[in-house]
């Protein structure tokens, strides 16, 4: 396969996800969501795995992965949890093409993350990452959750097809209780 380099991105980093295969992924993908805002409303920029022209759609393959992920982002910087919002905690049957899957943080470091800084808010690396594989042309990233015991899903909207997901169920987050039971 021949790659035509472009200048922001890493030539080994290009060499390195070049040697991995593209896998299809059939499953379930759950997602929390914010009321009011559609499922399939991607985020653009400032993510883990979205540099700012790539706009894309986080999930995870556990349902309290996706809760944590937000729980972790809404409780950043708060002394009280902001409670009152509300979300929706939709389960999605999801197919891909060609994901580039990461299931060991080994894979990962391969590829230049720091596995000590893998939980905190530092993601050039990631970005870097996902922002080659898209120009690879991978539909998205399955990889370990910094938040959670089980793999994050994220698609690359502009190279995934959205009719590929289906909506299983949608039931509302009941913050107190979850956190409750996940003593937080």
């Amino acid at each position: 396969m021949v790659v035509a380099v472009h200048r922001n991105h890493d030539d080994r980093l290009l060499d390195a996800l070049e040697g991995i295969k593209g896998h299809s992924y059939n499953g379930a993908m759950w997602r929390a969501v914010r009321e009011g805002r559609s499922v399939l409303d991607g985020s653009r920029g400032a993510g883990r795995w979205n540099p700012s022209p790539l706009s894309v759609l986080y999930g995870a393959k556990d349902a309290n992965g996706a809760i944590s992920e937000i729980h972790f982002h809404l409780n950043r910087g708060q002394s009280v949890f902001p409670s009152k919002m509300k979300h929706t905690l939709f389960e999605l049957s999801v197919i891909t093409d060609r994901t580039l899957v990461l299931l060991k943080m080994s894979d990962l470091t391969a590829l230049g993350v720091d596995e000590a800084k893998y939980q905190q808010i530092l993601y050039k690396r990631t970005q870097e990452i996902a922002d080659a594989a898209a120009f690879m042309g991978f539909d998205g990233i399955i990889a370990p959750s910094a938040r959670y015991e089980c793999d994050n899903i994220v698609l690359f909207l502009d190279l995934f097809n959205l009719e590929n997901i289906e909506t299983v169920s949608d039931n509302p987050i009941k913050w107190n209780e979850w956190r409750a039971k996940n003593r937080l």
